[in-house]
């Protein structure tokens, strides 16, 4: 969503637009985040695809997540670079679709988060129906259908929904793409609802786990299914606590960007300045970068596969190892 010219500032206006060369540091920002997106997420579905304790339905939709952040390193990047000088020029269409692939990439992001946060929930309040519920088949019906969703909604201005482009026929986002579209369907709709569900549902996950936790340390004597139970609850704490952190880091990334869109709309006329835009369109596109880093940084499983990577060696986990769906990857070391 790299809405601006090469100027100091940009309004929402196409009149007297002008083209110089992209900004260098920015280009070397981007191409920095490209690089470490493409290669840190598929280093995460090579370690899910390696290992069998990623083999969960949590991971499922961590890699539809990666699958996304890959797309946005090797796709949505360089279509992103093109747009920021007005490329392509005079094709109105084409300009929609490369302007439309990272509100796609965004959108599925948000629905596999919002997956993972759905998935946390029934491992915590349904945990009898958990295993008829979470199947890997489900999973993947609900990564396709996330998928499907998250298209239709990033192609919703390729079908009708965006400005009369400028007589110059450069291709800049907010010449193109209608803000109304941006603030109050994309931003208002489809990104801050489904940001507060998954921040309630986390919310409710903490407090009933932080109750059950203090419950379980009143009681003394218990036996060893008790212990077990306290074991796990304690699993699910550290597992929606790490999943919780990504879906932090995404809002802070993502909701600068959105903010400037709604100050766009809201105020046409009033100028932008091109450093803050630059900052908040690099830290958008940051976040498909950091996950990798958190993963390894929280999660056991995936620090030692990535090691194991690495080092060119094959990870080899038993069959039984005492790891099930619902707490599989966030132990810390």
């Amino acid at each position: 969503m790299n809405q601006f010219e090469n100027l100091s500032t940009i309004t929402n206006s196409p009149s007297n637009v002008v083209v110089s060369s992209l900004n260098l540091p920015y280009l070397a920002a981007e191409l920095v985040i490209a690089a470490l997106s493409t290669v840190g997420n598929l280093l995460v579905c090579a370690a899910v695809g390696m290992n069998r304790k990623l083999h969960t339905v949590t991971n499922y939709f961590l890699v539809s997540l990666a699958v996304a952040d890959i797309c946005v390193g090797a796709l949505a990047i360089p279509c992103a670079i093109m747009t920021d000088v007005g490329i392509p020029r005079h094709n109105l269409y084409l300009c929609l679709l490369m302007l439309s692939v990272l509100i796609m990439l965004t959108q599925s992001s948000i629905f596999s988060l919002l997956a993972v946060a759905v998935e946390r929930y029934v491992a915590i309040f349904l945990p009898f129906q958990y295993h008829s519920l979470m199947t890997p088949r489900n999973a993947v019906l609900v990564i396709l259908v996330t998928w499907t969703l998250a298209f239709l909604i990033g192609l919703v201005p390729l079908m009708g929904w965006h400005k009369t482009p400028p007589e110059s026929g450069y291709c800049f986002f907010v010449f193109v793409v209608d803000m109304t579209y941006m603030v109050y369907f994309n931003f208002f709709a489809c990104v801050l609802a489904p940001l507060l569900v998954m921040f309630v549902i986390y919310a409710q996950i903490f407090v009933t786990v932080k109750r059950q936790m203090r419950r379980i340390a009143t009681e003394r004597g218990r036996g060893q299914s008790q212990e077990k139970w306290a074991a796990n609850i304690r699993q699910e704490m550290k597992t929606a606590t790490s999943l919780f952190l990504v879906l932090f880091l995404f809002t802070v990334c993502w909701i600068p960007l959105h903010i400037i869109n709604c100050f766009l709309l809201l105020c046409p006329s009033c100028p932008v300045p091109l450093p803050l835009l630059l900052t908040a369109i690099i830290l958008s596109h940051a976040n498909s970068a950091v996950n990798p880093f958190l993963y390894a940084y929280k999660m056991k499983a995936f620090r030692h596969t990535f090691k194991a990577i690495f080092l060119c060696c094959k990870t080899t986990v038993d069959q039984d190892d005492g790891t099930n769906d619902r707490a599989t990857t966030t132990e810390r070391s």
